[in-house]
């Protein structure tokens, strides 16, 4: 299967989320629409990427975000410079460095946080399933 995934969040303030993401993690605005139906949203992502970002504000009843401690956006960054610049890109934009509440991120990773709670970590390492391949 060949698919795309758009990741959707509700965020309190459309504007910061926004500028946050495409700073912190250097994305570009690749669609938006207001008052549609009573929401107003913008996505982020890049070209070549099988991934964007939704961020949504409802008008009429805004929804409060609830994420937890482990609800995580991961990124794997294995080339040490590269790694650096995000994670200064990232508190440049205004994400909070946060405790990671699983002990495995805090090895080679670091937890970053936005306003609304939802966490993004920056690792040091390249994505493996584990299985050898």
């Amino acid at each position: 299967m060949t698919a795309h995934l758009r990741i959707a969040r509700p965020v309190r303030n459309l504007a910061l989320a926004v500028s946050m993401y495409r700073h912190g993690l250097g994305l570009e605005e690749i669609g938006r629409f207001e008052d549609h139906d009573g929401f107003d949203g913008v996505m982020l992502g890049n070209r070549g990427m099988y991934f964007h970002f939704e961020f949504t504000y409802c008008r009429n009843h805004p929804v409060d975000p609830a994420p937890t401690p482990e609800d995580l956006l991961i990124f794997y960054l294995p080339e040490a410079q590269e790694w650096n610049e995000r994670c200064t890109a990232m508190l440049q934009a205004g994400f909070k460095v946060v405790e990671a509440f699983n002990p495995y991120w805090r090895r080679l990773g670091r937890m970053f946080q936005d306003p609304d709670g939802y966490r993004v970590v920056i690792q040091q390492e390249a994505w493996s399933s584990g299985s050898g391949d």
